[in-house]
């Protein structure tokens, strides 16, 4: 749980209330606009002719729609959160690690293109949990298998800037508890109503700091590491 404190101190001393603020506007929109768009779509195409239950299943539409988009917000995080990503990454660095300079050039249709895919193909992974919620375990498996989703790419998307995409997920793989545990903190904190419209901004700063700690980890072990091999091949 250590990035959790650093991850909320963040906001204000790296000056991200903005970006919050512009993150949740878009994440409300997103939804506003899903819920709009299949409303108006069963108003046109579904018509019964007893006008009071063809606005009952209109209004139910709705709801559902709007149910189910606030509870896919944690798959959308990772879209949302490209429209912030480098500019958060950069505002953290600068004042809690200052000393890197190991950075990659971002290209931002290339990011925007995978984290569409990669919203898709969680979004279908997501909808066919679905039968699972009439056994009472769709809950849990939604919070496993988005736990997994989200903290790899957003772990990825935070050492990739610097290592990139290859890399980072070899260091993932070494480093899976922090990975996932930091995945399954972003996955709970998405479903807060209210909090997960900040979780875009909150879960990239997460794993950055998730990310330097593990590249400082790594560093201090180096030295140890180096006098011990002299020995082995003794």
């Amino acid at each position: 749980m250590y990035p959790l404190i650093k991850t909320f101190v963040s906001v204000k001393k790296a000056n991200l209330l903005s970006l919050m603020l512009a993150c949740a506007l878009l994440a409300v929109v997103v939804v506003l606009g899903t819920v709009g768009s299949v409303t108006w779509i069963t108003d046109r195409f579904v018509t019964i002719e007893r006008g009071w239950l063809d606005t009952l299943i209109n209004w139910a539409v709705g709801i559902l729609t709007g149910v189910g988009g606030w509870f896919m917000l944690p798959v959308l995080t990772v879209l949302i959160s490209s429209l912030f990503q480098e500019t958060a990454i950069q505002r953290v660095e600068r004042v809690f690690y200052p000393d890197t300079s190991d950075r990659q050039v971002l290209k931002f249709w290339p990011e925007f293109r995978h984290d569409l895919k990669f919203t898709g193909w969680a979004m279908c992974l997501n909808i066919l949990l679905l039968p699972l919620y009439m056994f009472g375990i769709g809950f849990a498996a939604s919070i496993l298998l988005n736990s997994y989703l989200l903290g790899r790419e957003f772990f990825e998307s935070a050492a990739g800037y610097h290592l990139g995409k290859t890399n980072a997920r070899t260091l993932g793989l070494r480093h899976r508890k922090a990975m996932y545990g930091g995945g399954l903190v972003i996955t709970m904190m998405a479903i807060i109503p209210f909090l997960n419209l900040f979780v875009p901004i909150l879960a990239i700063v997460w794993m950055v700091h998730v990310y330097h700690r593990i590249r400082i980890q790594e560093h201090q072990q180096a030295p140890s590491n180096e006098r011990r091999n002299p020995d082995e091949s003794s």
